[in-house]
């Protein structure tokens, strides 16, 4: 009877062992697809960590032995099949997963850089306005209306939405012209036209002006007209390496969502910084001009002079041209950004310490109060926003304004040029892309953060803030109203312009330089 079962136990041998191998096969072959897809992920990895190009070659060697050295870990644990590899296979799942995530991130900080460098453009924006309870709801519905148009400021915009709107309505307009933005708001509020044309920058110029003018009106056409800056940088992506160079640094009133629709290329810049700098010598000399300085605008005022932050009404580049000729440099560089890129930064850079010569309160102004210590305060990105926003409750007023959103400028870059936060740039890249705009290029950026991992230099950022003479004088944006200006002192402009001939030449700025 035994011999009888012999062959029933041997089958079921088998088909345990053959179900065994089966497991084992299985086993086997998700083992190996965890090998092949890590594999797989960690060269996508490495190719967009090339592809950004922030990196010096030791670092780049470096993260591609870290991928291998991972890739080796999940390996060995497949061919020794410790306890069926199964801590070998979820450590590989793991790691695919952080690689992925990491993968998508940089690409994305990658695609996000081209938005961010993607200036060099300014886009203007005409509109047509009509009253608040006019029936005209389109152009088409103002066909036959009567508008008003100047051609002091902005002429060829002016002239070429005219010929646009010609051309959509098929018939000529009915026009009245005006020597000033200012006039045509009272002609359309009084009723001597019953519609306006005129570039939207210049509507806070018109609420100066004209009391309620915008609650008054409403917007009925848009058009806009893109012009490329030709601001003279270059284009090589070491260029900034290599040569000093100046950045406008123009800071904005606004919060983000504050700006959608709104005209984005032609705003008034509450803070206006230029940053002279030198690669070879580390050297960065931050100047600060206040928003009233009284000063030509080239190219736009025919001599007449105006408040330094009209400029930027014209185009950034009119105010990159104004304070390029006050302080007789080249400007080809810009970086524009508004109050909710700097919380963020500061935020993402862990906050910052900033040096404040005097304590004070910040008050209404910033939206944010807190009492500022004299000497170093650890701030916040709200709070360093309060800091640079408070004028009132200063002596000295704009100047010392200026002086003390330099002081947190300065605080940004000595944190940001650390490695280790420059490590960050991925995450401030993210965080800003849609508050900060430049036209250093893509290639030039991420030439600039390579060569700062690659040097690990020190750099001296000194600071000179431009000073002046209160007083009221009509201005070119403004001729029919006198309004509150800053007098440049002469002798204090001249010795800026010294100090940027020393940081451009190489020679390293003194002491009693920047305290003359």
């Amino acid at each position: 009877m035994a011999k009888k079962h012999k062959p029933a136990e041997s089958a079921g041998r088998k088909n345990k062992t053959a179900g065994t191998h089966s497991r084992r096969s299985r086993r086997n072959r998700f083992g190996n697809f965890c090998l092949i897809l890590q594999a797989l992920i960690s060269v996508a990895f490495m190719g967009v960590v090339i592809l950004l190009n922030m990196l010096p070659m030791r670092y780049l060697v470096l993260v591609g032995l870290v991928l291998l050295f991972l890739w080796c870990i999940t390996l060995t644990s497949q061919a020794l099949r410790r306890r069926r590899g199964v801590i070998g296979k979820a450590y590989s799942l793991l790691a695919i997963l952080i690689l992925s995530i990491g993968t998508y991130y940089i690409a994305k900080a990658n695609d996000v850089l081209g938005i961010i460098t993607s200036g060099g453009f300014k886009t203007d924006r005409m509109v047509v306005a009509v009253l608040e309870n006019d029936p005209a709801e389109t152009l088409e519905d103002a066909a036959d209306y009567s508008f008003g148009v100047q051609f002091e400021q902005g002429t060829e915009n002016m002239q070429a939405a005219v010929t646009e709107i010609q051309n959509q309505l098929e018939t000529d307009i009915a026009m009245t012209e005006y020597n000033s933005v200012q006039e045509q708001a009272q002609a359309l509020l009084s009723g001597e036209v019953q519609a306006i044309l005129y570039n939207q920058s210049y509507t806070e110029l018109m609420d100066q002006s004209v009391e309620g003018y915008s609650s008054q009106i409403k917007i009925i056409y848009r058009h806009e007209i893109q012009t490329e800056l030709n601001l003279g940088g270059s284009a090589e992506d070491d260029s900034l390496t290599k040569e000093p160079f100046t950045v406008y640094i123009s800071g904005l009133d606004v919060y983000g969502d504050e700006r959608d629709g709104e005209n984005r290329d032609s705003e008034r810049s509450d803070v206006n910084i230029i940053a002279v700098v030198n690669p070879t010598t580390y050297q960065i000399l931050l100047v600060t001009t206040p928003r009233d300085y009284f000063v030509p605008i080239p190219g736009v005022s025919g001599g007449m002079n105006d408040k330094l932050t009209h400029a930027g009404t014209y185009g950034i580049d009119v105010s990159m041209a104004t304070l390029g000729e006050l302080y007789q440099t080249d400007i080809n560089y810009y970086v524009r950004l508004n109050f909710s890129s700097l919380i963020e930064i500061v935020d993402i850079l862990g906050g910052v310490d900033v040096y404040s010569e005097y304590a004070f309160t910040t008050g209404w102004e910033s939206g944010y109060e807190m009492e500022v210590a004299q000497g170093y305060n650890h701030f916040n990105g709200e709070q360093a926003l309060a800091f640079c926003r408070e004028r009132h409750n200063l002596a000295d007023g704009d100047n010392q304004r200026g002086k003390n959103q330099q002081a947190v400028i300065t605080a940004m870059l000595k944190k940001a040029l650390s490695p280790t936060m420059l490590l960050k740039a991925n995450s401030i890249i993210n965080e800003v892309s849609r508050d900060i705009e430049t036209n250093i290029t893509q290639g030039q950026l991420t030439s600039l953060v390579k060569y700062q991992l690659d040097t690990g230099a020190e750099w001296t950022i000194q600071s000179v803030a431009a000073t002046g003479y209160d007083g009221q004088d009509y201005s070119y944006s403004m001729p029919d109203t006198p309004v509150y200006v800053m007098y440049p002192d002469e002798e204090v402009v001249n010795n800026i312009i010294h100090l940027a001939n020393v940081v451009e030449e190489g020679r390293t700025l003194t002491e009693g330089e920047l305290l003359n």
